[in-house]
């Protein structure tokens, strides 16, 4: 194995690091802009940017893992398949969530109940980061996937 192939093998597990850690930072960013409270329109605007951009950000994380990772990992490793049904249960749970969310933004609810639904995002959230870091991230530093990390991992 070439020093290039062993560095592409290993960057899997670096790609979900670093993506789970922008995810991190993006729901951060998103209620710190809600504990901002900047009164009027454009506070109302920049949440709805930092919510949606989360959402659909995260989002895409999930359904890149659903369709190509976690695929290519079952077949490579099938006693690990109880620990990615767990992950995509998750990932329901969590798109639910993210739905409610949306829901609630859309409708302008208050920002004492949107901190409510991103306080509950960033505990499953959290969560299943370090659940699937500890169950996969030696995996991934094996894993031989021959794709684009932004179709496997999502658009960050």
């Amino acid at each position: 194995m070439t020093e290039r192939e062993t560095t592409r093998l290993v960057a899997w597990s670096q790609e979900l690091r670093q993506v789970h850690r922008r995810l991190r930072e993006a729901l951060s960013v998103t209620r710190a802009s809600l504990a901002d409270g900047t009164p009027g329109e454009s506070a109302t605007r920049e949440l709805l940017l930092y919510c949606h951009g989360f959402c659909t950000a995260l989002d895409g994380h999930h359904q890149g893992e659903d369709r190509t990772l976690f695929p290519a990992i079952a077949a490579a490793h099938p006693e690990l398949r109880p620990v990615l049904r767990s992950l995509e249960q998750d990932h329901s749970m969590i798109a639910h969530l993210l739905d409610s969310l949306r829901a609630a933004v859309d409708r302008a609810a208050p920002p004492e109940e949107l901190d409510q639904h991103l306080e509950g995002i960033a505990a499953i959230m959290e969560n299943h980061f370090r659940y699937e870091e500890r169950q996969l991230l030696t995996v991934l530093e094996t894993l031989e996937l021959a794709a684009v990390p932004r179709e496997v991992l999502g658009p960050l």
